[in-house]
Parts: structure tokens; C-alpha cells; sequence
């Protein structure tokens, strides 16, 4: 381990152990070798079969888990299975072991127990548990591995939940924290929350509340709960799934253990009543309806159709409803104050259930701040990274007008409407205008607005996840149209192009900036990263612009506006300044395209990158294709076609990665483009990796002037497997024609197999494909349709 003074303060971590093949195990176990990490995963000795059958069928069960918990399935095969009884030899040389077991605390003690012997002097333990105390596991350890030893709960599931609490005993060293913290947050790219040891920590102690709370009113007013659902998801700035859906997801048996700890462990919160299963919860897991993982719960499927519980009519009822009139049209209300004003004032059922729901949160999480966590900002963070919230409590709160709710809490729980009698803290009426300001965030515990923690790691963040109300530094601009900005951030010579346009689509502003960018670039800077604010990286090409082109019969500006395209990504190729694309999220068509051309891609791991065009009846014509056959000529002059193969189904297809691996698999990113696991670090590695290139002496590729191509002989073995294709009716005629065009371009068109053509030849076979599907009828009702629907049209 390096010093906590070093500049990442990070653990060695060559090789882990997760103890436990459940499902978190399993996920946990992962999600680290995604990250690279060495991983054996325990589970009991098998009663049949191979000894570590358990751990075996739960890695084969990875592959068919949807979202995917591995970024590449292949990397299945690094997970090493293993068994308590043979194999605790394996631990002697494991870094860091997480244990992931039942919420058992007898099962979890006789477990460290069983392994303490076998660890090295150095390895960090650490409980995934998600609310036991962490002071008593810590008990079980001999009393020299005490220090090394915390709780780190990852939230499900574990690859794409961003939040990880980490919890540290009593006598957790401090440098064991600091370096996990270092690991968490750069290595497994997490938001890392430092949390008390106290029952169910942070995010689950208050998202188990809200959801109680939530539970509580939908009786209280009578609410169905697909109307509950309707207005406690996205219309309040939570996920889809909203409060039963949830439930669902979570598996109701689990949801009651979950409420139950906390009546065990909570025995002195005002609250307490509360914290038991409603009848009609306990009734449904009496009658074994658990959820998602049994097919029925709150919700299930009845044919095609999604039916609701009716609580009245003991039986399921067809799900439909909506806010009403009034509360739909109090949510769309703009300013937070106002709206929470008008809901308090509403006689309507659903308003006055959706205050009585936020006012029980505040009050609650105001009310245990001081033991809970070390500031406000710690709980915001906890319940917007582990439960997917766009605003967490606190800041909702102080966006509403902090002194005007504390005033109507204060007078709702002084009436006797408030779920509990106890009084707000006094910090809470002080005149605060909230708890997030530019001195910090409040910590109850310490009387004093707290700023962000200072560890190292953080440095590597320089646009972190802003806080209500945060402001960063945004650099100076060096050039800007209605398309792009060309900045600086600090003085280290490298620019950054920013896209201003919806969805960051190209447009002709967009082609334009970035050529106009690059010159000044190569005059005054030393190197460029593309790099957007947001997510995504670019959705592609503005498909508004073009079909207006085309429907007012433009062909020959559409051409230009295909050829502008095509001149941008090479310009970015060519560039005599190295261009280093940082990718997260969507990079489609037109943004794949660009990140092709860079001297490097450096891609968050949750990128979905891909040439989609096929999807609305056109091929790439950015110079995608293009550059794929200079690619597939490099790797193998004597045999291109073999290159080939593995990117024509890619394109043909329209696949979308679901991580940057993937993308490396499709052919879409290069073995040497970087993939870095904290999507808020993206900005600082991209501009380091470009600075190496410049540093390095980086001169671009030369113009390609004798590339081997697969030419006619290539495209009619891809025509051959496409007609059975559409012989089995899995693709249709236009399907077919879009496809043989890409083939024909990748392959150099109609000329003899080995012929050697230049870089304008293969541009101008995109581009005269492209120009002439987007003629065709059938591709503009595609391209109409998308534009309409967001979803492919198959003609």
C-alpha cells in the first residue's frame, strides 16, 4: 500500500476474494474483474457435483443477468470459482477480501473466523453488508487484523449503481480508508460516501424511510399504487420504477427483511411505529408473491398487459392511471417553491399525499443528520448515487425555500399531521437560507458548514457531481460559433471542443467550429480533447436538417452537408495537434465517427458506441466506413476481407456497444484507445493521454495512398450470407440494399480483389451510397418515422 500522502493514495490491489455467490457476490466479483482485478469468488462446498459448483453455476448465471454485469462476457472466464473447504490456500496472496454472505451476523462472524488464519498480514477485510454493524463484525477478527478491517456496501447492482458507502470500526486505520477510497473511486469508478456505523447506514436508512413513508400515505390517502408509481417516478425527478415497481425489483421478502431490521435496530427512533411491513405487504409474500423473481407482486404480467394489485378487490386490476388534472399541472410548475406551495395548498388527495410524503422525509432526515452522516452532503449524494434521485433531500428541500418549508413542517407536526412529534433540530430554524452554500455543506455533528473532502484522488475530478447550487471553474473560451467552444482549462497548452447543440448532434455549426477550432488549435495550442459536460457524447448526425434537405429536394446541398462530414473527420485525423476524443455514454453515427478519426479515444466504460445509420435506412458516410477498410488494410494487406468480417455485421446491424469493451469487440474502438471506469475523471485522463501524444513528438498518420482492398469478390460472399438472411425473413429487401452498399464500400467497390486504391476513393463510395439511399422512399419514411417515434422503422 502507498502512503495516504501520495498523489492517488491507492491500494495495490493485483488480486481480490469475494466471499459469497449470491447475487451481490457474484455481481460484486464482476464488476472488480472488469475493473482488472484478480478475483476468486467463495461459496460453500457443493453436496453434488464438482466442489465449487455453487461458485461455478453463479458465474455461468452472469452471462444471462440483464443489465450485464460483466462489460465483456468473455471475462467470465477470469473469475476463479472456489470453496471454503479446499481452497482457502488462495487467500494467502489476495489483496482485499469483501465478503458478501446473507444478512446473518452468527453466519458472518463464524466466517471470519474460518478465514483470519489464512489471510497475509496486509490484506484488507471488508463486509458488503448492507446494515449491520460494522463495530461488531469487527469483533470476530484477531485483535491485529481489527485496524485493517471496514464495511464497503455496493449498491445493486454493482456495476452500474454509482454509489459505494464505505464504513470504517472504531479502530479502522486511517490510511486503510483513504486507499480504499482511492480504489473505489478510481479503480471500480464509483462515488464513494464515508458513512457511520449505524443501522442500515445512509442511503438505505433514508430511502428505506421515504419508501416506508410513501407506504404509509398511500394508505392514509387511499391511492392505487400505480398511482403512487405515477407520481413518485420521474415526475418528481426519480427513476421510472418510482416506489412499488421498485419494491418489485427489489424482491417484497427482501423489502420486509429490510424494514425489519430496522424495527430491530431502531428501537429509539421517533419513528419506530412506522417501521413494520403494511398487511398488505406481508400479505402478498404469505402468499409467495414476491415480486419481479416469481412473476407477480404489486404488479404482474397478465398477456401482453402490466395489472396492478387493487387492495380492495383482493385481486389485480388492469394499470393505467395518471395524476390527476390539478397535481399533473402543480408538477409542471417550473419553480420548486411555488410548486411545494401550491401541493401544501391543493385539496387534492394526490397533493396533499405527495407533501405529506416529502415533508415526513425532510423532517426525518433533518432529524438523524447529526447521526447518520458527517454532512447534508453525504445524504444527498447517498440517495442520488444509490437510489437514482435527480435531487437528493436536502437539496429538494433547499430549492423549495429552506425557511418556508421548516416553517409548514414545524406546523404540520405542532397539528398532529406529521408521521412523528419529534421537533426539528434547532440548527434547522436558525435563518439558513439551507444546507449547501459555498463554505461547504452542513455537518450537524460538527455545528460547521464542511467543504468537499481533500483526499488526492479527488484532484482527478475536474468536473465533479455538482451539489445544489455548485459552480466550477469553466475555463476561458478561445473561439466559439453556434456549434462549438474551443476552451482551456488552466494553462497546459490542451484545448477542449464542446458541442452547444441538443443531444450534442452535428449540424453544419458543429462541422464548421470544429474545423475553424483545429486551425487555431495547430496555431496556439499543443493538443485538443473532445469533451462534452454531459452525457452523451453526440448522438449523431441532426436528422431534422437532413430530411428537410431532402423532402425540399436539396440533393446537391445534402451532398455538400455529407461531404462537410466527411472533410471534418479528417481534418480531425490530420490534425497536425493530437485530437484525444473522451466518450461517455451515447457516441451514435456521426459521433462515433469522430472518435474513429482521433489520434486516441479515451472511453468511460459505460459507452454505448455505435454506427447506427443502417437503423434509419442510410450507411456511415463520416468517413466511418472509410476508415474501418484502412483499418482492416493495415492489420492484414494480404487479406483484408479477414478484417473485414468482424466489422460488416457490426455496421450492417446497427449494434450499439453496452460498454467500451464491447466496443473494442465490435471493432469500434482500437486495442490502444483507454477505457477509464469513473466517468468524472474522464476529462482529466483524456487530457493527460493527450498531452503524452504531444509530448511525445505526435505527427499524424500520413494520407493513405495504396490501400489493399477485399474489392467485388469481397462484397459478394457478404451478399451471399445476406440472402439467407432474408430468405429466413430476418431482414427485408431494403434492409438488404442498405447492407450491400456498406459491403461494397468496405470492400472497395467494384474492382478486383487486391487492388489498391487511396483514402478519396473509399470517401466518395460513401458518399455516393449514402446520397443515393437517402433518395429512396423507403429510407425517408425510416428517417421520419425515428424522428417522430425514437424507434427504427423495418420497410
Amino acid at each position: 500500500m502507498t502512503a495516504a500522502s501520495s498523489p492517488t493514495s491507492a491500494l495495490r490491489i493485483r488480486k481480490a476474494a469475494v466471499l459469497g455467490a449470491g447475487v451481490m457476490g457474484a455481481q460484486i466479483a464482476a464488476h472488480l474483474t472488469n475493473a482488472g482485478v484478480e478475483t476468486v469468488l467463495f461459496d460453500l462446498p457443493a453436496k453434488d457435483g464438482p466442489k465449487s459448483g455453487i461458485a461455478l453455476k453463479a458465474i455461468a448465471n452472469l452471462a444471462k443477468l440483464s443489465p450485464a454485469p460483466l462489460a465483456d462476457k468473455n471475462l467470465a472466464g477470469a473469475i476463479i470459482p472456489a470453496n471454503y473447504d479446499d481452497d482457502l490456500d488462495h487467500l494467502k496472496d489476495v489483496d482485499l477480501v469483501i465478503e458478501a454472505i446473507a444478512e446473518r451476523m452468527d453466519w458472518k462472524l463464524d466466517l471470519y473466523k474460518k478465514i483470519a488464519g489464512h489471510l497475509s498480514k496486509t490484506a484488507i477485510i471488508a463486509s458488503n453488508t448492507s446494515g449491520l454493524s460494522i463495530n461488531t463484525l469487527a469483533e470476530a477478527l484477531p485483535e491485529e487484523m481489527r485496524h485493517r478491517f471496514s464495511g464497503v456496501h455496493f449498491f445493486n447492482p454493482p456495476r452500474y449503481m454509482h454509489l459505494v458507502e464505505l464504513i470504517p470500526t472504531r479502530l479502522t486505520d486511517q490510511n486503510v480508508i483513504d486507499g480504499l477510497e482511492a480504489f473505489l473511486v478510481t479503480t471500480v469508478g464509483k462515488g464513494v460516501v464515508i458513512a457511520r456505523d449505524t443501522p442500515n447506514f445512509i442511503g438505505n436508512r433514508i430511502g428505506v424511510f421515504s419508501m416506508l413513508a410513501t407506504m404509509h400515505h398511500t394508505e392514509q390517502f387511499k391511492l392505487g399504487f400505480d398511482t403512487v408509481d405515477a407520481l413518485t417516478g420521474p415526475a418528481v425527478g426519480r427513476p421510472k420504477s418510482a416506489t412499488y415497481r421498485t419494491a418489485d425489483v427489489v424482491g417484497l421478502d427482501t423489502m420486509a427483511h429490510v424494514i425489519k431490521t430496522m424495527a430491530d435496530t431502531l428501537p429509539d427512533d421517533p419513528w419506530h411505529a412506522y417501521f413494520k411491513a403494511p398487511v398488505w405487504l406481508a400479505g402478498l409474500i404469505e402468499k409467495g408473491a414476491l415480486g419481479q423473481k416469481n412473476g407477480a407482486g404489486f404488479y404482474r404480467k397478465a398477456g401482453k398487459d402490466i395489472v396492478v394489485l387493487d387492495v380492495a378487490k383482493q385481486d389485480y386490476r388492469p394499470s393505467e392511471q395518471k395524476p390527476s388534472d390539478e397535481v399533473a399541472a402543480l408538477l409542471a410548475i417550473k419553480d420548486p417553491a411555488e410548486k411545494f406551495g401550491k401541493l401544501r395548498a391543493s385539496n387534492d388527495p394526490q397533493a396533499q399525499f405527495l407533501w405529506a410524503t416529502f415533508r415526513d422525509l425532510f423532517h426525518y432526515t433533518a432529524y438523524h443528520l447529526a447521526d447518520i452522516a458527517d454532512t447534508a452532503r453525504d445524504v444527498d449524494f447517498a440517495i442520488r448515487w444509490g437510489y437514482g434521485w435527480k435531487l437528493g433531500p436536502f437539496e429538494t428541500w433547499q430549492a423549495a425555500g429552506w425557511q418556508q418549508v421548516a416553517g409548514w413542517i414545524a406546523e404540520d407536526i405542532a397539528a398532529g399531521k406529521a408521521m412523528s412529534k419529534a421537533p426539528l433540530p434547532a440548527w434547522v430554524t436558525d435563518g439558513r437560507s439551507g444546507v449547501h452554500g459555498k463554505a461547504g455543506s452542513w455537518s450537524a455533528s460538527a455545528n460547521a458548514d464542511k467543504p468537499r473532502s481533500p483526499h488526492p484522488v479527488y484532484r482527478r475530478q475536474l468536473f465533479p457531481d455538482p451539489i445544489l447550487g455548485e459552480k466550477f471553474d469553466t475555463g476561458s473560451t478561445v473561439w466559439e460559433n453556434d456549434g462549438v467552444r474551443l476552451w482551456t482549462l488552466g494553462d497546459d497548452g490542451i484545448g477542449i471542443i464542446s458541442f452547444k447543440t441538443k443531444m450534442h448532434t452535428v449540424n453544419d455549426h458543429v462541422l464548421d467550429g470544429i474545423q475553424h477550432a483545429l486551425g487555431i488549435a495547430e496555431e496556439k495550442l499543443k493538443a485538443v480533447v473532445i469533451w462534452q459536460d454531459s452525457e452523451p457524447f453526440s448522438a449523431g448526425a441532426d436528422l431534422k436538417g437532413a430530411l428537410g434537405l431532402l423532402q425540399a429536394g436539396k440533393f446537391d446541398d445534402f451532398e455538400k452537408m455529407v461531404a462537410n462530414f466527411q472533410r471534418t473527420s479528417m481534418r480531425i485525423k490530420h490534425s497536425l495537434v493530437p485530437v484525444v476524443a473522451a466518450v461517455r455514454g451515447l457516441a451514435l453515427g456521426g459521433g462515433c465517427e469522430f472518435q474513429m478519426h482521433s489520434a486516441r479515444t479515451v472511453a468511460a466504460l459505460e459507452s454505448y458506441i455505435g454506427l447506427v445509420e443502417a437503423g434509419v435506412g442510410l450507411l456511415p458516410a463520416g468517413g466511418g466506413l472509410h476508415e474501418l477498410a484502412v483499418r482492416a488494410a493495415k492489420a492484414n494487406p494480404a487479406d483484408p476481407f479477414e478484417e473485414l468480417k468482424k466489422v460488416f455485421e457490426t455496421v450492417a446491424m446497427a449494434k450499439v456497444s453496452a460498454s467500451a469493451f464491447e466496443a473494442k469487440n465490435l471493432g469500434l474502438l482500437r486495442n490502444s484507445d483507454v477505457v477509464v471506469f469513473n466517468a468524472y475523471e474522464l476529462l482529466y485522463v483524456a487530457k493527460q493521454v493527450a498531452n503524452a501524444l504531444a509530448e511525445s513528438g505526435y505527427r499524424p498518420p500520413l494520407y493513405a495512398r495504396a490501400i489493399p482492398v477485399a474489392g467485388d469478390v469481397g462484397t459478394a460472399t457478404f451478399k451471399a450470407s445476406l440472402a439467407n438472411l432474408q430468405a429466413g425473413y430476418f431482414a427485408s429487401e431494403h434492409d438488404v440494399n442498405i447492407a450491400t452498399r456498406i459491403a461494397d464500400t468496405l470492400c472497395g467497390g467494384v474492382i478486383e480483389r487486391g487492388s489498391a486504391v487511396d483514402e478519396e476513393w473509399l470517401l466518395a463510395l460513401e458518399r455516393k451510397h449514402f446520397v443515393e439511399l437517402a433518395q429512396t422512399e423507403k429510407t425517408q419514411a425510416r428517417i421520419a418515422h425515428t424522428m417522430t417515434t425514437g424507434k427504427p422503422l423495418r420497410n
